[in-house]
């Protein structure tokens, strides 16, 4: 197996956590993470343009070849839900718009990938990307999401290149 570079993004209206991880075999190394922050005075569509082009900048930057997003769960504040899902928007036109693939997980199965348990909490998920990626330090929330919606995505990318191996196998006995 070859080395593979994946972005993962953790997409928020006021911060967008972004992760860039090299995934060679069952090792994850950390390239780069941080946190997009969008100024909460301006109004919705600037923050979204922020947001759009530094995801764009940071895939100019790193150059992954795919990507992945946490998917939108449901607030209790529909407003909320509905910022979040600008967010996420503007963030995947930036990689769209890029050519990289993209794929989508769901906050409880980011979750269950790198902490066990896809109920949780933010503190465990910073703790386990601290370890995963031997960090020396736990990265902001944000960030760290994002590093385990990459991590996630590697994990299921290779369980699926394994089947695709099998069945190809299989058919060639049959």
């Amino acid at each position: 197996m070859t080395a593979i570079r994946l972005m993962g993004i953790d997409p928020g209206s006021r911060i967008t956590g972004y992760g860039i991880i090299d995934l060679d075999g069952p090792r994850a190394r950390h390239i780069a993470s941080g946190c997009i922050q969008t100024a909460s005075d301006r109004p919705v569509p600037e923050r979204l343009k922020t947001i759009y082009e530094a995801v764009a900048g940071v895939i100019a930057t790193y150059s992954p070849a795919e990507a992945a997003v946490e998917q939108v769960f449901m607030h209790r504040n529909p407003d909320s839900a509905l910022k979040l899902g600008q967010a996420r928007g503007a963030a995947l036109c930036a990689v769209v718009m890029a050519r990289v693939p993209v794929s989508e997980y769901a906050a409880r199965a980011v979750k269950q990938a790198v902490a066990g348990n896809g109920a949780a909490d933010k503190s465990q998920v910073q703790h386990m990307i601290k370890l995963l990626l031997n960090l020396s330090e736990a990265p902001p929330t944000d960030a760290a999401d994002a590093l385990a919606v990459a991590i996630c995505h590697g994990h299921i990318r290779q369980t699926r290149q394994r089947l695709g191996a099998v069945a190809a196998l299989a058919g060639r006995r049959r």
